[in-house]
């Protein structure tokens, strides 16, 4: 669990992050959404430990991050996963060195049991036989799934990741919504997800954080985010594309 207390961040006189308190709870797919300029970035960025809140505090699991020590503090970023927004994979180096790349980096594994690992977290998001391609051989939902085996391939417990689904078509998106969810389930992660995508807020948003302008505009679950009578909840999801697909369906049926 990743337990958050009055974050504020600011960049010179930008205001970015305003008091934002909430938890993200492990074993569920917490997404952070709201409009571009609402802070998400800037947020998930601190959660990851790249910028230092200038008040407020971020504890993983009972721990306060600005009380631990160096150490202390790279043992954490060595369980942390990440999906980047593009995937981020080496184009010169092959899938499964990819995968291997974490490992090499933050542990002392043999090669033997490096090579093992990588089968296995390559062998659960379904690319068993792809250790040998380059990046630029796969599609972008294979990339996509490379970027999850890299990120899970260290057994980390917190799982952040950025507009996992960007560039992708709805299909793909969804295969790899519910890849991330299993996952978070089945390795009990505490996972964060950055996104502008009502596709996966309502697939996956087991707990939703609304940012405005900095601050916690709302927070729920899918099953209760249409619910809401928060004007700026209702505006951004009466806005994105799924609600104006779903609104033309029942339209074109009305004709």
């Amino acid at each position: 669990m990743i337990e958050v207390k009055n974050i504020h961040k600011s960049f010179g006189d930008a205001k970015i992050l305003k008091g934002i308190s909430t938890t993200f709870d492990k074993g569920k797919t917490n997404l952070i959404i709201g409009q571009s300029g609402s802070g998400k970035t800037v947020f998930l960025k601190t959660l990851l430990g790249l910028f230092t809140p200038d008040q407020g505090t971020i504890s993983y699991d009972g721990k306060d991050y600005s009380d631990l020590t160096s150490d202390e503090k790279s043992e954490l970023r060595a369980k942390m996963g990440m999906v980047f927004q593009g995937s981020a994979l080496f184009d010169s180096m092959t899938i499964a060195e990819n995968v291997k790349f974490p490992l090499r980096m933050f542990t002392k594994q043999s090669k033997s049991e490096m090579e093992d690992r990588v089968d296995l977290v390559l062998k659960r998001v379904n690319l068993d036989d792809a250790h040998n391609k380059l990046p630029s051989e796969a599609s972008g939902g294979m990339q996509k799934r490379v970027a999850i085996a890299r990120a899970i391939v260290n057994q980390p417990k917190y799982l952040f990741c950025d507009e996992p689904n960007s560039g992708l078509d709805p299909r793909t998106a969804t295969v790899i919504d519910n890849l991330i969810q299993e996952i978070t389930q089945e390795y009990d992660i505490t996972t964060i997800i950055n996104t502008h995508d009502m596709n996966s807020v309502m697939e996956i948003g087991e707990k939703i954080v609304f940012l405005k302008d900095g601050l916690k505009e709302w927070e729920g679950t899918n099953k209760n985010i249409f619910k809401t009578d928060n004007e700026a909840v209702t505006g951004f999801v009466y806005s994105s594309d799924l609600f104006k697909r779903v609104q033309k369906m029942y339209l074109d049926e009305d004709l």
